[in-house]
């Protein structure tokens, strides 16, 4: 789903033969786990789009780097419910040298085992903003070329045909992507931090220290936990014993998406009980109730606890960009997701805000998510979901499954009786759906997410189906192909050549995966369902129809002929 703001532009490509050649090479839009990347037509950059996580893949979201610590298989990203820029598009050379290290195939697995912190930028030549980054990645590595411990900052180029084993292996989706390698491990973690040198430079002499940082006194306490971010506090007896083993392999784990530290003395931290002599978590946040403890030291619970304590009770969403990293959080998590968009000038909004927590406290910890969005900032949002203006205020949920609710014109006491509805299965589907065209005689069909089931599964017709993008330059290159294809078949009444926006519309049931622009099925009469992998020429796409279609049956034939002689 899109969040309300201009989209960021980030050049990406799928390496992975599951999108095949052309998607890499040619800029054809992909995804995977919620998330949609596509080549700009008319420019040499790409999108990165945002969707819901696992269902609706087509959709413009949010921008790396926070992206890729988020929506996998939650995806999502992928909606976008949220785009805005972090860096400008320029555009510049890949010419690292003398403190950069190349790596391709044959070195790359001893340099990883090698170095006890390396940090590999996986590139493409023709990438523009892999050009931006390259003159700060050298800077970078020249500052810290002689850092104690080393710090060793390499590329290595994923468009090679030899490279792109490397580069599958370790699930390259976009250009540039940094990962940082340690001690020899062949499992990543993404780099997370600015693309400046400076930046870098900070960034990874954080990184390549220790993941928990020792509280000694109440100025290192201060220094570190401060009001705007997210720390994690273990307070120890003595840094010995399973929990703290388990609270060190999970700062390990999660060094790049959190703060964490660790203590002998809880007096020394600014909130909280101050007797508590541990083992204990203690968490401190920005929001809600600012602190929270944990006791459970078991690895899967406690990772568990810091992932779901590190979201608002009600995520909100405005032009303020402290708030960004949470709504990230927000589309990332598997839950249900439910938004309430309001203006938050309105004289009534405190009672909205206000009833809208309630509902959410009640239901913390039930599987849905709560956001709460400001119309200023939500345009995005109410493109991707086919909203208007005159619904206002209004709530819209995401089932974990994709399916969508909507009430319109919410009043603030209604807020949480509609959603008990919704939970105890009382409220019907949303869809989202172009108006159906008045006039549909064009040897291309128009269908729209309520004629699908019409025109497509319940016509008795073989169908090939278009799923495309206005702005994508491979459709528009297609769409005179296609009309010749339907004017070829125009004298048979069996096959429709039909397509799809499938930026306006919901694309429901999961008959067909739309992962990129364009992409085409064929459903033949009898139901059964193919996806076009061909060439996209005229001649091969009638062959690839005439090889899958279904003939009319003997009885139809039969019957037409009967018919005619009988109006001789």
């Amino acid at each position: 789903m899109t969040l309300p703001i201009e989209p960021l532009h980030v050049e990406t490509a799928h390496t992975g033969s599951e999108y095949g050649e052309e998607s890499l090479l040619a800029g054809e839009s992909f995804g995977r786990n919620g998330f949609s990347f596509f080549k700009c037509p008319s420019e040499d950059q790409s999108a990165l789009t945002f969707t819901s996580p696992i269902v609706y893949p087509q959709r413009r979201l949010f921008p790396d780097p926070y992206l890729r610590m988020a929506f996998d298989d939650s995806n999502w990203l992928l909606f976008a419910l949220l785009a805005f820029s972090l860096w400008a598009v320029a555009f510049g050379s890949d010419s690292e040298s003398e403190f950069v290290l190349t790596l391709d195939y044959s070195n790359f697995s001893s340099a990883v085992a090698k170095h006890d912190f390396i940090v590999v930028k996986f590139y493409a030549p023709w990438c523009g903003h892999c050009k931006q980054l390259a003159p700060e990645y050298e800077k970078a590595a020249s500052l810290l070329s002689s850092h104690d411990p080393p710090i060793v900052l390499a590329k290595l180029d994923a468009n090679e045909e030899l490279n792109k084993e490397i580069a599958s292996e370790h699930d390259i989706k976009g250009f540039p992507t940094l990962k940082i390698f340690r001690k020899g491990r062949k499992i990543a973690q993404e780099y997370k931090g600015p693309r400046d040198a400076e930046g870098i430079v900070s960034y990874l002499k954080k990184q390549s220290g220790p993941a928990s940082a020792e509280i000694k006194s109440a100025d290192d306490a201060t220094n570190l936990i401060g009001d705007k971010s997210i720390v994690v506090v273990g307070i120890f007896p003595k840094y010995s014993g399973e929990e703290y083993r388990n609270f060190t392999a999970l700062a390990e784990k999660l060094r790049s998406d959190y703060d964490f530290a660790h203590t002998l003395d809880a007096k020394l931290l600014p909130r909280g009980e101050s007797s508590v002599a541990g083992p204990v978590v203690r968490l401190f946040k920005p929001f809600d109730e600012l602190f929270i403890d944990f006791q459970d030291f078991h690895v899967d619970a406690l990772e568990k606890f810091v992932e779901e304590s590190s979201i608002p009770v009600v995520t909100v969403f405005n032009n303020d960009p402290t708030n960004h990293p949470y709504v990230i959080k927000f589309f990332s998590n598997a839950n249900a997701k439910a938004m309430l968009f309001m203006n938050f000038s309105n004289e009534i909004a405190e009672s909205f805000k206000s009833n809208y927590h309630a509902i959410a406290e009640q239901l913390k910890g039930e599987g849905i998510s709560f956001l709460l969005g400001d119309l200023e900032a939500s345009q995005g949002a109410f493109q991707y979901f086919g909203l208007k203006m005159d619904q206002v205020p209004l709530i819209i949920i995401q089932s974990a499954d994709g399916e969508k609710y909507l009430k319109a014109n919410v009043e603030p006491d209604h807020i949480a009786s509609w959603i008990k509805e919704y939970k105890a299965g009382n409220v019907l589907p949303y869809r989202k759906s172009e108006p159906i065209p008045e006039d549909n005689s064009e040897p291309v069909k128009v269908v729209v997410a309520d004629t699908l089931q019409d025109i497509v599964f319940n016509s008795g017709k073989n169908v090939l189906l278009e799923f495309y993008a206005p702005w994508c330059g491979h459709c528009k290159k297609l769409a005179p192909i296609l009309d010749e294809v339907a004017l070829s078949f125009e004298s048979d009444a069996d096959v429709v050549i039909a397509k799809l926006d499938a930026t306006a519309n919901d694309i429901p049931g999961s008959s067909f995966d739309v992962k990129g622009y364009p992409t085409i099925y064929f459903r033949s009469s009898s139901g059964k369902i193919v996806s076009y992998e061909g060439d996209r020429t005229k001649e091969d796409i009638i062959d690839f129809i005439e090889k899958n279609r279904d003939k009319a049956s003997a009885t139809t034939t039969t019957t037409q002929e009967e018919g005619q002689k009988d109006e001789l």
